[in-house]
């Protein structure tokens, strides 16, 4: 069996673990307490399906991007959420069912919405006229590989609290340690295309990444919304599953150079989120309103 093979199902099934290991911490009334924040699901939504690509749009034409780069930075942009936006939530005091939902609803969403950025970006930078198909395959991924060993998680707990009190602190130590893994893997099989082509996009790629991670937690704190429900909300907008962009770059689109930005953003991201919760754990929150 090819060895890069080993290693995806490797870790797909470290994080059906982690997921596993998130839902012993979670209960239904963490998921009834979402309908008492209204304000953070809109906020949360906006800037995803809005905020972000009108952001990346305005990088796009600051830098001048060429119509490739253009392209596969807007895709990068429609995609919902990435399955490590829980796990950076969970080790720097996010609000993590608000993750959890908030990335099923926007891989909802995504079905729609990034057929029709990615198709609008196309024909304004491009003109290709090629299509982005509806990707309902995205479903079932999260399905898999998010939902059910949460579920899984919560009917444990639920059956054995003594159990899930337990194992809390080590599926955080065992986050930590796949995060690490997949920052170095992510690192290594993609070390040729950064070097030869972050100096063309890597500065409009980390600003991008950056600037979904302060949005989401300034946008969030200036709204009144408390430091765990911001954490969520700009890990789960700076924190985009490029892996979906690369898979619709390469396999949908049949074009490689479409996913470059979506490479470099897979390292880059594992970079900057630790370095933000980092920060985040070492500022004190100041009092806020209750969020509505």
């Amino acid at each position: 069996m090819d060895s890069t093979v080993i290693v995806t199902r490797f870790l797909f099934g470290a994080l059906a673990l982690v997921m596993f290991g998130l839902g012993l911490s979670l209960s239904l009334d963490d998921f009834r307490r979402l309908f008492k924040h209204p304000k953070a699901v809109t906020i949360a939504l906006a800037l995803q399906v809005i905020g972000l690509p009108l952001a990346c749009y305005a990088i796009i034409v600051g830098f001048g991007l060429s119509p490739v780069f253009a392209v596969g930075l807007m895709l990068l942009a429609a995609s919902p959420g990435g399955i490590s936006a829980n796990l950076f939530s969970h080790l720097f005091g996010g609000n993590v069912a608000m993750n959890i939902s908030l990335t099923a609803v926007n891989t909802l969403l995504s079905i729609v919405t990034l057929p029709l950025i990615a198709n609008w970006a196309i024909g304004h930078f491009a003109q290709s006229g090629q299509v982005v198909p509806l990707q309902t395959r995205k479903l079932v991924e999260v399905i898999a590989i998010v939902l059910v060993p949460v579920a899984l998680g919560m009917f444990v707990a639920s059956r054995r609290p003594g159990f899930a009190a337990r194992m809390e602190k080590p599926t955080k130590v065992f986050s930590g340690v796949v995060l690490a893994v997949v920052t170095v893997l992510a690192i290594a099989n993609e070390w040729k295309t950064i070097t030869s082509t972050f100096a063309q996009i890597g500065i409009p790629v980390l600003l991008f990444n950056l600037l979904s991670l302060l949005a989401g937690y300034y946008l969030s704190r200036a709204a009144g919304l408390d430091k765990p429900l911001a954490t969520a909300i700009s890990y789960e907008i700076g924190i985009h599953n490029s892996t979906l962009a690369i898979f619709i770059a390469v396999s949908v689109l049949g074009s490689f150079p479409l996913a470059l930005p979506a490479a470099i953003y897979s390292v880059v991201m594992y970079i900057t989120a630790p370095l933000f919760g980092w920060l985040l754990l070492r500022r004190p929150a100041p009092s806020t309103a209750p969020a509505r």
